[in-house]
Formats: structure tokens, sequence, C-alpha cells
């Protein structure tokens, strides 16, 4: 198991970011720096969900990235619309695949 840390200036002086390598699986350990307000409110709002800290904040980014995912697909979607307003009903479709 391989550890080192990395720092990086030019994002952010106080950012600290270590990774952890076994075999083909890296883990990753981020710190933050943050008040005693913000920390206080995550914390209770990691108990409130019966979650630990570091779930929380990995399944908010994980979110966050699903959700710009989304945004960028449904605007995709949306400028081949504009382009070809064509539709089908869900029989046309099931018919065309040969489901029905």
């Amino acid at each position: 198991c391989k550890i080192f840390s990395v720092k990086s200036r030019l994002a952010n002086p106080n950012f600290c970011n270590t990774m952890y390598y076994k075999k083909d699986v890296v883990y990753m350990t981020i710190s933050l720096r943050l008040s005693n307000e913000d920390s206080l409110l995550i914390k209770k709002y990691a108990e409130l969900k019966k979650m630990s800290v570091s779930e929380l904040v990995r399944q908010s980014v994980m979110e966050r990235i699903e959700d710009e995912y989304d945004l960028k697909a449904y605007q995709k979607a949306m400028e081949n619309f504009r382009k070809d307003p064509t539709t089908y009903s869900l029989d046309e479709v099931e018919r065309e695949l040969g489901l029905k």
C-alpha cells in the first residue's frame, strides 16, 4: 500500500489531499478547513441523517456530479429535440423494436 500526500498551492495553499493506492484501487483522504459553525452544522446534519460526516460529504459530492451530468444530458437532448421535434408513442417504439 503506497501512501503519499499532494499539496496544491495553485488552487488553495491550505489544501492537502492524501491518496492511498492498493493494487488498482485508489483511496483518497481530503481535508477541509471549516469554521466552527460550518463544522457543527455538518456534524449535526450527518447525525440527523444517521450517517458519518465522511459518507455525507462523499454522497453530497457524488450527487452534485450526477446533477451536473444530468443537466448537460438534458440540455443536449433539448438541443436535439429543437432540431427535430419528432416524437414517438410507447406503442410505436415497441412495434419498431419488435417488442409487440
